[in-house]
């Protein structure tokens, strides 16, 4: 088992990563702040390891909510849900909430934390790659709108994240390779000699090599944690966790939550927000292309759904949480492994990565 740290002084928090962590009782007792817990999951992951869980979790007052499985059912209809289980068994203040799957159940789960009686504790077992990696990491929680993803929510931070990478073994490939997106994330914002070991390494990673996939969420979660700790509540560098999110996240909102797995859009995304800092003369078209075929051989796509139009991309932009006075700011690239923040770019150069970008249907 590793180790890491997210150091905010005296909410800080242990990430651990291994395999069997779930059958861990004393691992996962250790941070449960009361004798009540609430174990939130869906109806695809609870059938496999809630059981493991449970058992972990004996000798408390333990309770369960299964929710429906999917990207769409990540609203506040689906979240009341959390809420009525919480009060119809009486839990209190002490109660510590677990959120059981994948980047949909944490941040719901610690939204319903962040909420309920104005804040109960929280814990992240994350069962997919991209929220071993991601999601679970740095405390944002929430739910969708129809007019925008994520826009309704709360910083709440976890008491630990406990990431057993055993449940790899039953994730879809699709699901791998969203994942993987966000692995490919990191190496693209500030860490270029990761991105040359995913690219060495990124058949080991698609056939789930145990040693390649433990490194991958080590780095990545260690890349994360240092931008979280410098700035939890994404006043300034944590913005540059969004590279390829701002038009990701309006891919998912134009066709629709589930249509597009959220690392499929954010591939798309990741390799528009190159496309134009290759225009605006700051990467080099060799740097798009190293992109580009990373993307496609992680199984993802590269093309926008031919439904998203110029038009709509751009309306659905304009209402991304990053638009500051009015102007529209995107994480760009100054160099392969070097992103910044910025509003300072042409948007008729915006304009032709879009229109070069869908040229598919979803």
């Amino acid at each position: 088992m590793n180790t890491l740290t997210v150091d905010l002084g005296d909410r800080s928090y242990p990430i651990y990563i291994g395999q069997g962590l779930l059958s861990d009782a004393s691992l996962l007792q250790s941070h449960i702040v009361g004798n009540e817990v609430l174990v939130v999951s869906n109806v695809k992951v609870a059938p496999l390891y809630l059981g493991s869980v449970l058992i972990s979790l004996k000798g408390k007052k333990v309770e369960s909510v299964i929710l429906p499985d999917g990207e769409c059912y990540k609203n506040l209809e689906i979240l009341n849900r959390i809420f009525d289980a919480l009060l119809e068994r009486h839990f209190g203040r002490k109660v510590t909430l677990i959120a059981l799957g994948g980047g949909v159940i944490g941040d719901m789960t610690g939204f319903a934390a962040a909420c309920y009686q104005r804040g109960v504790a929280f814990i992240q077992i994350p069962t997919t790659l991209l929220s071993q990696v991601d999601s679970s990491v740095g405390g944002k929680t929430g739910v969708n709108h129809p007019m925008g993803k994520n826009m309704i929510g709360a910083f709440h931070q976890p008491q630990c994240v406990i990431a057993d990478t055993n449940t790899l073994n039953t994730l879809d490939d699709c699901q791998l390779s969203s994942g993987i997106a966000e692995v490919i994330k990191y190496g693209l914002i500030n860490d270029k000699s990761f991105f040359s070991w995913i690219e060495h390494n990124i058949e080991k990673l698609l056939i789930r090599d145990h040693e390649a996939l433990a490194y991958a969420i080590e780095r990545s979660c260690r890349d994360k944690a240092a931008i979280v700790a410098e700035d939890e509540r994404e006043s300034g560098v944590r913005a540059l966790l969004n590279l390829g999110h701002t038009f990701g996240h309006a891919i998912e909102t134009g066709m629709g939550y589930g249509a597009w797995l959220h690392g499929e859009a954010v591939a798309v995304g990741m390799l528009m927000a190159a496309d134009l800092s290759m225009r605006m003369g700051w990467i080099s078209a060799d740097d798009l292309h190293r992109i580009d075929n990373l993307l496609d051989r992680s199984g993802l796509p590269t093309r926008a759904p031919v439904d998203m139009t110029e038009q709509r991309f751009l309306s659905l932009m304009s209402v991304d949480k990053k638009v500051e006075n009015g102007h529209l700011r995107l994480v760009l690239m100054r160099s392969l492994g070097g992103s910044i923040i910025s509003s300072d770019f042409s948007h008729v150069l915006l304009a032709e990565t879009v229109n070069a970008h869908h040229a598919i249907s979803a």
